[in-house]
This record gives structure tokens, C-alpha cells and sequence, in this order.
């Protein structure tokens, strides 16, 4: 079976728009800018032998502020110039209370069926609290937590915290190769 890292977008892949010390999601082209080195750290991923999916809650489509042409445009960006296997999308609000929207690990559970993904080698990394939960929730081997200093509730359970992508992908190619 195949290994992954699983990625939330936005603050993990690309810079988000904060504001009031809320993260929110670029919702054009225009808007959307990669954090530094994250090419980089994708390639370094894929080297140590992990597909890269993303796994993010895009509530802007159920509300209207975001179109399925401008966050189609996105991630086809992603797939395209960014190395990523697979998107999975919620385009729920939270007060939808799908099954889909992370805390819930559906869309991890989906992608590995998907990809023949195995969970329990896997990883998950995510710089909000319900991406953590999704990692635990659906038997990720370990979780990283990017902690930007949001205005919001923080993760519980193990993870590991760190400062970037980068420093993510440094620490999973160690652990890969230390298996070897």
C-alpha cells in the first residue's frame, strides 16, 4: 500500500488572508500566493516515496464567495505546477454539519481508498484545530501542527508543532529514512 502526507490548503500550501487573527482562504487566482519553499518540501515528500494529498474545507462555495471556476483554476495550479496527487474538497459551512468537513476524516478516508493510501503510515499536516482532529480521527501515524497564533481554539492530542512546510517535510523524510 502507499504512503501519504495529507495537507490542509490554505496555511499549509498557501498563505492565508488573516484578518482580526482568523484565517481565511484566498478566493481567486489573484488572491492565492504559496508559502516559501513549499515546491521544495512537496519534492522532498514525493522523494521519500509519499503521494501528497490535499484535504481542505472550502466553505466560501456554500456561502458564494468563492466560485467553482476560481477554485477550480486553484487547484488545477496545484496539480499541475505543485506536484499534488489528489484534492479532496468539503464545500460545506460548519453549520451544515456534513460528514465531509474536517474534524471528520472522510476526505482522508475517501483518498485512501482512492489511492490505496495506508493511513497508519501516514501523515497528516494542518495549521487549524479540525485538521489535527481529522489526523487523529481517521488513524493518521502522526500529525504536525503549524502554529500561526490564530484567534482560535488550538489542537488537543499529540502532535508535533512546528514553523512550516518545510520544516515538516524535513522531519518526515528523517523519520523515513532512519526506517531504511
Amino acid at each position: 500500500m502507499a504512503r501519504a502526507v495529507f495537507l490542509d490548503r490554505d496555511g499549509v500550501i498557501n498563505k492565508s488572508l488573516v484578518v482580526n487573527g482568523k484565517p481565511f482562504a484566498p478566493t481567486s487566482i489573484i488572491d492565492f500566493q504559496l508559502l516559501p519553499g513549499v515546491i521544495d518540501s512537496l519534492l522532498i515528500l514525493k522523494d521519500a516515496g509519499y503521494l501528497t494529498v490535499i484535504v481542505t474545507n472550502q466553505p466560501d462555495l456554500s456561502t458564494g464567495k468563492q466560485t467553482w471556476k476560481s477554485l477550480n483554476e486553484i487547484h488545477a495550479y496545484l496539480t499541475d505546477y505543485c506536484h499534488i496527487d489528489l484534492i479532496k474538497i468539503c464545500s460545506h459551512a460548519k453549520e451544515d454539519h456534513c460528514k465531509c468537513r474536517k474534524p471528520n476524516p472522510r476526505m482522508i478516508i475517501e483518498a485512501s481508498n482512492d489511492l490505496g493510501i495506508d493511513i497508519s503510515e501516514s501523515f497528516m499536516i494542518g495549521d487549524r484545530w479540525s485538521d489535527i482532529e481529522a489526523g487523529h480521527r481517521s488513524g493518521c501515524k502522526k500529525t504536525f501542527f503549524i502554529d500561526y497564533s490564530y484567534d482560535e481554539k488550538k489542537p488537543t492530542g499529540g502532535y508535533v508543532s512546528v514553523n512550516s512546510l518545510s520544516e515538516c517535510a524535513k522531519i518526515i523524510s528523517k523519520i523515513t529514512t532512519m526506517k531504511i
